[in-house]
């Protein structure tokens, strides 16, 4: 029997027949698919007809009634009242039950062909096509011509309009997910000394310090180490297996048995590139956590039309085993991504945690406006990550620690490493990261009154403070509503938004002469020798970003994994049900854990807790005055990102509960493994 979602010899023969012919005349625009980028003072002419764009990925849609009945299921797997709790589908499942018709797949496929595209991959889900052809088959197809745009001194191509579809494809076809090649960004930072700190001690975080600041070392010694699942993460570079097995050996992991694989599900070998620092921090920050997983590093390379992170993602959805665990650290603002790239990245979530699947991804480097990557202030308002605002993912943040700010260090490191290179004592002191002019935290040890005073300094107005990607990213998004999950914790919003993050771990890149340890030795790629008895070479080995704390909480997801003996899916659920327990709501607040489990306690903070509550401190970034969501003084150049203009109302400060600056907060790992319920029905496959 031939499956609908398969292209087989059967499948060819069917699509070659005569079909009703589609009326080319009667057409529709796919509204919001003009990347925000493709602007008139940036284009450089229509690039020849003969340019090739290869892996073009039209992404479907299906019925309203099926879409209600697929959110429905999915609420149904992740309830264990529910007799489809965990039941997890296969992709041809998903297809079968959830996707657009037989008919209407084969009918978008033959009108392709009918423009001389070839046909690449038709996805087991039902939902995506991979195809290709020449920018003049596009214009002839999709009614937008590719032109080239300048952008900064870099050459990109991208469609010049909205593209546009025969009306009689609407009901089935969302659109081409992307026809440029403005491509996301990795959410890594570079260690960073500033003028301030230079010359103080430095506070490398190693596998062992984070073993005892978030109490992870009583599940390794129960046998909790991840071992027996799969964590995939997503990218588009390789990188040497060498740097991982030094990590894991220089740092004392290799003894759990964990082991590393580079795969290209179904794409080519992208080879390495400048992301091969991301590849490494990533596998090696799963491993940091969960040293007895199987990590995969899961490449597959961008192109002028696909980001190879979510081209991965969505191959190894197609297979028959995918892992278990996704961890993705690229992204890009939802104002930034068109209409069908944000559909493209929600279908991809949707199918995983479909497929029991948990996904893990960076919140963002960038503040409260994610848009204002590589910026040195914020000019475009509030804005989040759009990779990690979607219903279906957990969106990681960033903390930091306060010990050095509140003078308090001593309490915390020993003056000696252990031979696994530990020093930390106990769980430190947490805020949002923030190494911006901004935070309040950070003007204050610096002796100014405020941060927007800070940043109106000549000391602020420098680009060791004022830069917009030193900061944790959070907010409300602007695609997504509220999901059903995201209730019942004191200090969640009523805002009827997806908001973010969800979690939080350390992030920080050096703002107080702290930040992580990694091993990229790749000097083609920037690498450096990973000798860490060399000052120099650990500094340059070293560096934070939510890269970092995404796939750190994709390692601690693996070690829920094997104690419960079953894939999760989706994890925020169970996350969210957990802190209204510790933190209660706004109707009925914990007032005994609030103050026990508040992270400004440090090393007295309560042994119970699943959930540090961050307290102190803000995600808030600097901004031109005048711009939106900025507020500044009077005469001042330079403004803080606030909720309102005509007063200080920081975006955002942390606060008992959840908030938008650290989420729930960070964790203690054991006791979160411990807690995490275990149901018998979850060991039960399909």
């Amino acid at each position: 029997m031939r499956h609908r979602h398969l292209i087989t010899l059967s499948a060819f023969l069917l699509l070659a027949c005569p079909a009703q012919a589609l009326d080319e005349s009667k057409l529709v625009q796919l509204i919001g698919n003009t990347h925000i980028a493709a602007r008139p003072e940036f284009d450089q002419g229509a690039v020849p007809d003969d340019f090739f764009m290869g892996h073009i990925q039209l992404q479907l849609k299906r019925s309203p009634e099926r879409e209600q009945a697929l959110e429905q299921f999915i609420d149904q797997l992740h309830d264990p009242n529910s007799p489809s709790f965990h039941k997890w589908l296969t992709a041809e499942e998903f297809g079968r039950e959830f996707g657009p018709a037989p008919q209407d797949i084969d009918a978008v496929v033959n009108w392709l062909l009918t423009h001389g595209f070839q046909i690449g991959t038709v996805y087991k889900s039902g939902m995506l096509i991979d195809f290709a052809g020449t920018a003049a088959q596009v214009r002839d197809a999709f009614h937008t011509e590719i032109h080239r745009y300048n952008v900064d001194g870099v050459e990109y191509t991208a469609n010049a309009s909205d593209p546009e579809i025969p009306a009689g494809l609407e009901p089935v076809v969302m659109g081409p997910a992307s026809l440029y090649s403005f491509r996301r960004h990795a959410h890594l930072k570079r260690a960073h000394l500033t003028e301030t700190f230079d010359g103080g001690t430095q506070y490398y975080l190693t596998p062992s310090d984070f073993a005892t600041i978030y109490n992870v070392s009583p599940v390794w010694a129960a046998g909790i180490t991840g071992k027996g699942q799969r964590v995939a993460v997503l990218e588009d570079s390789d990188m040497l297996m060498s740097d991982w097995q030094t990590f894991v050996s220089d740092f004392g992991l290799a003894s759990y048995g964990g082991t590393f694989t580079t795969v290209h599900p179904n794409c080519s070998d992208p080879g390495t590139n400048g992301d091969e620092i991301e590849v490494a921090v990533d596998a090696e920050g799963v491993s940091t956590f969960a040293p007895g997983a199987a990590v995969q590093v899961a490449a597959c390379p961008s192109t002028r039309t696909t980001d190879g992170d979510i081209t991965a993602a969505a191959n190894l959805l197609n297979m028959a085993d995918p892992p278990d665990i996704f961890s993705d650290s690229y992204g890009g603002c939802e104002a930034q991504t068109t209409k069908s790239y944000q559909a493209l990245i929600d279908s991809t979530w949707q199918q995983a945690v479909a497929e029991g699947v948990s996904v893990f991804v960076a919140a963002g480097d960038e503040g409260a406006d994610e848009c204002g990557y590589g910026r040195r202030y914020a000019t475009t308002g509030i804005s989040v990550d759009g990779t990690a605002s979607t219903p279906y993912d957990v969106a990681v943040g960033g903390t930091d620690f306060s010990d050095v700010a509140s003078g308090t260090a001593s309490d915390y490191w020993s003056t000696k490493n252990s031979p696994t290179g530990g020093s930390a004592l106990s769980y430190i002191p947490e805020i949002p990261w923030n190494g911006t002019c901004a935070s309040n935290i950070l003007a204050a040890y610096l002796g100014y009154a405020s941060g927007l005073a800070f940043c109106n300094s000549a000391v602020g107005e420098g680009g060791a403070y004022q830069q917009v990607s030193d900061a944790g990213s959070g907010g409300p998004s602007s695609v997504y509503a509220k999901p059903s999950w995201q209730t019942g914790v004191l200090g969640i919003h009523g805002d009827g938004r997806r908001d973010i993050p969800d979690v939080s771990l350390f992030a920080s890149a050096g703002v107080y002469n702290q930040s992580i340890v990694s091993c990229m030795s790749d000097a083609t790629e920037g690498g450096v020798p990973c000798d860490y008895e060399s000052a120099k070479d650990t500094f340059f080995s070293s560096g934070g970003g939510t890269s970092c704390s995404a796939p750190s909480f994709a390692g601690i997801q693996a070690l829920i994994d094997q104690k419960a003996a079953a894939r999760q899916g989706n994890p925020n659920p169970v996350l969210y049900q957990l802190a209204a327990r510790e933190y209660g709501s706004s109707g009925s607040q914990n007032s005994g854990n609030l103050h026990s489990c508040n992270a400004s306690n440090g090393n007295t903070v309560g042994s119970s807790c699943i959930f540090y509550d961050i307290t102190e401190g803000d995600n808030d970034i600097p901004c031109q005055a005048g711009t939106p969501d900025c507020y500044s003084a009077t005469g001042d150049t330079y403004g803080v990102l606030s909720t309102s203009t005509t007063e200080e109302s920081i975006a955002y400060s942390a606060t008992h509960g959840w908030d938008f600056a650290t989420g729930l907060g960070s964790v203690n790992v054991t006791n979160l493994v411990n807690a995490w319920p275990v149901v018998a029905s979850a060991r039960l496959g399909p």
